[in-house]
């Protein structure tokens, strides 16, 4: 029993052990810390607003297309918008968008059952989630793009020899030079 124990520790500290130099290989990457953080600014945007499941494949032909997109922080930002904390943000969209447009007609707090929410009441139920879901979208972005910006400096000052934030630049065709 006890040699089983060892065996499932072992395998965690090499998963851990993966997953910490993979961590070190993208952030050591030829990315800038502001690159990487507009990258997940933008991703949040994308993963927050209501995309019916359309953001991965968003995420997938943005890290086929754009070089200087970080695929460390489109992953992030799939791992930290996972379909638990995105019911969390769409109920905290309607609220939202109801503080800031006051309530729906035909929508009382009261009427908290189905039976008593006139149907007549949907287009307003929609935009107050709409614009709720884009205020949150735009501030959630935000808040992202500094903590993520700290982060990937914070890392890099400290896993780096002389503390600098140097990264490799990528190679460029100088046709003035030819």
């Amino acid at each position: 029993m006890l040699s089983r124990w060892a065996t499932v520790r072992a395998r965690l500290a090499a998963v851990r052990g993966r997953a910490s130099d993979g961590l070190a290989r993208a952030v050591a990457a030829d990315h800038t810390p502001h690159e990487i953080a507009v990258t997940f600014a933008v991703a949040t945007v994308v993963a927050v607003l209501p995309t019916a499941g359309t953001a991965l494949v968003v995420f997938a032909v943005a890290a086929y297309t754009f070089d200087r997109a970080s695929e460390l922080a489109l992953a992030a930002t799939v791992a930290v918008y996972n379909p638990p904390v995105k019911w969390t943000i769409y109920g905290a969209s309607y609220w939202l968008g109801t503080a800031a447009l006051g309530p729906a007609p035909g929508v009382t707090p009261s009427a908290a059952t189905l039976e008593r929410v006139s149907l007549s009441a949907g287009r307003a139920v929609l935009v107050r989630q709409l614009l709720g879901n884009a205020l949150l979208a735009v501030g959630l972005a935000a808040v992202g793009y500094v903590v993520v910006r700290a982060a990937v400096v914070g890392y890099r000052r400290r896993n780096t020899p002389d503390g600098s934030q140097t990264h490799p630049q990528p190679e460029r065709a100088d046709h003035a030079n030819e």
